[in-house]
């Protein structure tokens, strides 16, 4: 009976644990979320309060993520696979290392927002929303989460149209060497937007494979 009460016992506390890792999972796909709303705000108000505030949300992504690995090395029952949670969170991480770092580059070069920049971070926004629901979902109603992430995968298709109208345009003739310099700079940019929905496509694709294995 002693041994059956352990066996009880170390299920519940395996159980706090799942339940653990899909929180923090949520934590960190919330965090990304705003600082995608950040991402868009400073598109509007390219100011050093907004890219200070991206700062601050990176940083706060970052510690989530420390915490989930902590738990991890400190674990020997999760919920789905070791590998797909330390890859999932480091694609959900990676969305707002872009976002920063497109903010941080702009913001130091003096690259100007445009149409095509808000655009995107739209999209992007619009993502890192169905990552965060596809998350919250995840545990109870994995079907549901399977067709959030889906959702995410033709944003960031939409995400891919744009970057190439955005390249499209900005390789239509250049000027002069100013305008061949400007063209560089936001060449860079639209290229760390691109990357930023590329690791959301990945979590996706994650997400999807942690479904299946679930199902």
């Amino acid at each position: 009976m002693a041994n059956l009460f352990e066996r009880l016992k170390g299920l519940r506390v395996g159980q706090r644990k799942s339940n653990r890792f899909i929180h923090l999972l949520i934590k960190q796909a919330s965090v990304a979320v705003e600082g995608c709303d950040i991402l868009v705000a400073y598109m509007t108000d390219p100011s050093a309060e907004n890219a200070q505030e991206l700062r601050r949300a990176e940083k706060d992504a970052d510690e989530q993520r420390r915490i989930l690995i902590d738990e991890l090395l400190h674990t020997f029952v999760t919920p789905i696979d070791r590998e797909d949670i330390f890859a999932l969170s480091r694609a959900i991480d990676d969305i707002l290392d872009y976002t920063y770092s497109t903010v941080d580059e702009m913001y130091i070069l003096g690259v100007e927002p445009n149409e095509y920049l808000k655009r995107i971070a739209t999209l992007l926004r619009d993502a890192a929303e169905e990552i965060r629901l596809a998350m919250e979902r995840l545990e109870n109603h994995p079907n549901v989460a399977a067709e959030h992430a889906q959702r995410a995968k033709a944003l960031e298709n939409r995400v891919e149209t744009v970057y190439r109208e955005a390249l499209a345009d900005l390789f239509s003739g250049p000027k002069d060497l100013e305008h061949i310099l400007e063209m560089l700079k936001l060449r860079e940019t639209y290229r760390h937007m691109s990357n930023a929905a590329d690791r959301g496509d990945e979590a996706a694709n994650l997400i999807y494979d942690i479904v299946i294995k679930l199902t």
